[in-house]
């Protein structure tokens, strides 16, 4: 759980409103003197053990429709680019990986938006060795090495068991929050969220 003056974002790179948080939680966090530890998560396990066979979103196409277009208006109101993905839920696999590696690195941060940038920005494959080397080397990050140790046994049990912890701690989607104890679903909870670890 969340420790004093901390932010705790649960996510997953396929997750739609996941992207609205990831893009402004550490401004936002900053401007309250808040930490923002990052914890990515396999949501596919998750739903699973819900009954669910994938995303709730592909059971009630009039809430997928409509979650579409909430977040649509949400990047236009955020000033981030937003082209729908034509291929929904997208594999994410590999990103998730190396920001579970990185997830106490400097430059995971940057990492997350810009990975969450291609997917809900530009509708490109992220699950991609190429597109994720392209990605942290502009970070200044060795694309090889990283990547390799991202797909070693170590880190695939790291996020399974990242992922089983967040079952445990009641998570049933993205993007959730913890601060001071306190859990928070959905991007429109961000910033009750961060004022609640702001008054810890």
């Amino acid at each position: 759980m969340s420790t004093s003056r901390q932010i705790e974002i649960w996510f997953e790179f396929g997750s739609p409103y996941s992207y609205p948080s990831v893009m402004r939680i550490e401004d936002e966090a900053a401007k309250r003197g808040v930490h923002v530890a990052w914890r990515p998560l396999a949501l596919g396990p998750i739903f699973k053990n819900l009954g669910w066979q994938g995303s709730p979103f592909l059971e009630q196409p009039q809430k997928m429709a409509y979650m579409w277009r909430d977040l649509e208006r949400i990047c236009a109101r955020q000033g981030l680019p937003w082209k729908k993905p034509s291929v929904f839920p997208r594999g994410c696999l590999l990103p998730l990986r190396v920001a579970t590696l990185a997830q106490d690195e400097a430059w995971v941060g940057e990492f997350c938006r810009a990975i969450m940038l291609r997917h809900f920005g530009e509708d490109r494959v992220i699950d991609d060795a190429q597109l994720v080397g392209d990605v942290l080397l502009a970070l200044g990050v060795a694309p090889g090495d990283t990547i390799a140790t991202a797909q070693s046994e170590p880190v695939k049990q790291a996020l399974r068991a990242q992922t089983e912890r967040g079952r445990q701690l009641g998570i049933f989607g993205g993007p959730t929050f913890f601060a001071a104890g306190e859990m928070f679903w959905g991007n429109d909870r961000l910033d009750e969220a961060l004022d609640w670890a702001a008054r810890a």
